[in-house]
């Protein structure tokens, strides 16, 4: 199976592929997010074509949306850089986010509240299988 760096092109399309897939398969299946928030992602320190992504994270339809560019308006802005980034989005791992948040290598603008509720919102039935689906294709 080919594989494509973080955030890349390749590895958005490919990710996108996979949502849809599962989506066309079991779309009751998916877990309506009841507390919405918007959230526009600036990941630093990306090792490929530019130094940063811009990406937003919305799930106002009651769906987990992640994509690139910047939405309006926005709950809250977070700048982290891609090697957490990864860690949190592609690897699932919590302990990442809080050791990085609490070694200032993140930073959130607005309502740190709406992040918090989100974080502790339980994930669609289907999750554990993108999940593991997207980090095959993740370099």
């Amino acid at each position: 199976m080919a594989t494509y760096p973080f955030l890349s092109d390749a590895w958005l399309a490919e990710a996108r592929a996979i949502r849809a897939e599962l989506d066309n398969q079991a779309p009751s299946a998916t877990q309506p997010v009841t507390q919405p928030v918007r959230i526009n992602l600036v990941v630093t320190d990306v090792p490929f074509d530019e130094d940063t992504v811009h990406a937003h994270l919305d799930t106002s339809s009651g769906e987990l949306h992640l994509d690139v560019g910047h939405i309006d308006p926005v709950d809250l802005t977070v700048t982290l850089g891609y090697d957490v980034a990864r860690a949190i989005l592609v690897e699932g791992n919590p302990q990442a986010a809080m050791q990085a948040f609490m070694a200032g290598k993140i930073r959130v603008d607005g309502d740190i509240a709406k992040l918090m509720v989100l974080q502790a919102s339980t994930p669609a039935p289907t999750a554990a299988e993108a999940a593991a689906r997207i980090r095959s294709i993740t370099e």
